[in-house]
């Protein structure tokens, strides 16, 4: 008797010790269930227990930035775009990784995505999947993605015809156009310091790379006659459910509609445009697993982080919710499935999108800007452009 209470209080001091780890997502429907059985496997192996809190997907960022410094935040949040990564980690609520991690276990992550959450110089959190826009084509219309420009033109004129359209997509929005930008030299939004940090001061959306991407995209309206005024987001995404168009930009989000529209769809890069000096490539937008700087439980709350974001947790989460994995050893599992294949050819032309506050500045100016360019035929695409630069560099103070 002594020594089964012995051992009962034993396990109870060890369970006291080792806590419990909260876990706020904003996951719903099969992904909440995936978390919530990842959290069950976790206490059986480690004797934590986890606590999975629903939370807003808008309200999560300020309230972990406010409730983190008076121990009112979780210990984990699964999962937050890279985006808000520099104002979380300014305000010092982010665990940084490097110390918990080895190389090989980031080595089964991609490199775009590990750069996504650098910050700083430093790792502030563990990417788990992806998305970006890609060339989404009907193959009722297109059998093989076209790989060349003159390809692409001629099979895009080709299909606009009667009540079809060859290439619709959202053309007034910054996030879809980013790839002509970087095809025409604009690696990102911003160019690096010496030490690989973004520098908000150094803006390369502007002169010869902005006028010829701006440009390019005024032609697609005026000189090449595809995507004509009115078309938005829904207009494109609602003609390519409807079975009306050949080819969209859009990202996995709209995937699941498209399923139930029952379009035989591919996907696939989109060609580099003409004239430009480096091949197509999107904005990239990760989420990943981070981790409270307050916790009192960090250790914990990182096992289970890495525990998450696993080769063969990923394949068993994109099954829940089909989301595209960044770890390799998971896209190698899942080879078959034309979306994951798909947007694993993407995911490396692209870029991160910034993820310092700077960039919440830029979004505004620059879709001004395209819209400008694309409202007449003979819009000053070269004032345009200056007048952009000159009003983000005013915005963010450079």
């Amino acid at each position: 008797m002594k020594r089964w209470l012995t051992a009962t209080l034993l396990g109870l001091g060890l369970a006291l010790a080792q806590g419990k780890v909260t876990v706020w997502t904003h996951f719903g429907g099969p992904e909440l269930e995936w978390l919530k059985a990842q959290a069950k496997a976790y206490e059986k192996t480690s004797g934590v227990r986890v606590e999975v809190v629903e939370v807003p997907f808008g309200d999560i960022k300020q309230k972990f930035i406010l409730g983190a410094p008076q121990g009112q935040a979780a210990d984990l949040i699964v999962s937050i775009p890279h985006d808000w990564l520099g104002e979380m980690a300014q305000a010092g609520v982010l665990e940084p990784m490097d110390k918990y991690v080895t190389q090989a276990y980031l080595s089964d992550l991609q490199g775009v995505a590990l750069e996504a959450f650098t910050f700083g110089g430093k790792l502030f959190g563990l990417p788990a999947f992806a998305e970006s826009v890609a060339l989404i084509y009907n193959k009722k219309y297109v059998k093989e993605p076209p790989k060349t420009w003159d390809e692409f033109l001629k099979l895009a004129q080709g299909l606009t015809k009667g009540n079809t359209f060859g290439f619709l997509y959202n053309i007034g929005d910054p996030y879809f156009n980013f790839g002509f930008f970087k095809a025409f030299g604009a690696e990102n939004v911003f160019a690096k310091d010496a030490k690989g940090n973004l520098d908000p001061s150094k803006l390369l959306l502007g002169g010869e790379v902005g006028e010829k991407a701006l440009q390019f995209i005024k032609d697609l309206r005026y000189r090449y006659n595809l995507v004509p005024e009115g078309v938005d987001y829904g207009v494109a995404d609602g003609a390519f459910k409807d079975g009306a168009l050949a080819m969209i930009l859009n990202g996995p989000w709209a995937l699941g509609d498209y399923k139930k529209a029952k379009i035989d769809f591919g996907i696939a890069p989109f060609p580099t445009p003409p004239g430009a000096k480096a091949p197509w490539g999107p904005f990239l937008g990760v989420q990943g697993v981070v981790v409270n700087a307050y916790s009192k439980n960090k250790t914990a709350a990182v096992n289970f982080a890495k525990t998450l974001v696993t080769g063969k947790n990923l394949v068993s989460f994109n099954q829940a919710g089909g989301r595209i994995p960044v770890s390799k050893s998971a896209v190698k599992t899942l080879e078959k499935d034309p979306v994951v294949a798909g947007f694993a050819q993407v995911f490396p032309l692209g870029t991160p999108m910034p993820n310092i506050p700077e960039m919440g500045k830029v979004w505004g100016p620059w879709g001004n800007a395209i819209n400008l360019a694309i409202q007449k035929p003979d819009s000053n695409v070269k004032k345009i452009v200056e007048d952009m630069v000159a009003e983000i560099k005013k915005a963010i103070g450079r």
